[in-house]
């Protein structure tokens, strides 16, 4: 299937590794222009230093996004460096772990607030494109409880009722709004690959749960993120993507 990604431009935030950075990889596969950022300037120039040997453009970014004022201008000025945008990624996540009010206040910073800045900055690109397209990374967490009260449970379910909400507010000007939620997802470096390291009876317990016996790959996620961001997914709007290999124990609706 032809997406039709050829010659668009794309902004993902959080993009230097994992799931982030496979997204990066498969829109600049796709003959995107391209600009990411994360925190770690090393690991960001690692990756522009790959994805720079082709023919499209590709920028990247060492960006915080919980600085309000630095993630608005970089999303704005990469933006005009692509000539225009018509996809952005909100992909950066805290992680975190707990319930307390730390663990609150970071991910709402990073998860939430963070990609209501990406947005905000892109929105009147978006609105010149004419297939625009918004795509957050939730995570099944958000909707499939399983292990009591979590912070990140929560941020997660703000970012899948914030999508829908621009779905419905931007669909008249041409703009799309999706997320996607993963579910375990092993990649080197990654939260189950520490799992498996430090608590391999967790880590086995999470594969056996799983109907398929395994944990999913980046590509796996990126595939469907970029699928929904593309023209492609032309009519689908306002959707939640689950890719966690049927490990989510409800029925969707």
């Amino acid at each position: 299937m032809d997406l039709g990604l050829k010659g668009k431009r794309a902004i993902v935030t959080g993009g230097s590794r994992g799931i982030g950075r496979r997204i990066v990889d498969l829109l600049v596969a796709e003959g995107c222009a391209v600009g990411f950022c994360a925190r770690n300037k090393d690991e960001v120039d690692d990756a522009v230093s790959v994805l720079s040997k082709g023919i499209v453009t590709v920028i990247g970014g060492v960006v915080d996004v919980t600085d309000d004022a630095a993630c608005r201008t970089w999303v704005s000025d990469t933006a005009t460096a692509l000539g225009g945008l018509d996809i952005l990624i909100p992909n950066a996540s805290a992680l975190v772990g707990g319930v307390d009010e730390e663990a609150w206040r970071k991910g709402l910073e990073v998860d939430v607030l963070g990609t209501v800045r990406a947005v905000e900055a892109a929105m009147p690109f978006l609105e010149d494109s004419d297939d625009a397209s918004i795509v957050a990374i939730s995570s099944t967490a958000a909707v499939n409880t399983s292990g009591g009260v979590r912070a990140y449970s929560g941020v997660k379910a703000a970012l899948i009722s914030y999508m829908s909400g621009l779905s419905t507010a931007c669909g008249s000007k041409g703009i799309r709004a999706n997320t996607v939620s993963p579910g375990a997802i092993y990649f080197e470096g990654g939260v189950w690959d520490v799992r498996k390291r430090n608590d391999p009876k967790a880590y086995d317990a999470a594969v056996a749960r799983n109907p398929m016996k395994r944990l999913g790959t980046p590509e796996e996620v990126a595939n469907g993120a970029v699928f929904l961001a593309s023209p492609a997914a032309s009519f689908i709007s306002g959707t939640n993507l689950i890719v966690d290999g049927a490990a989510t124990t409800r029925v969707q609706f």
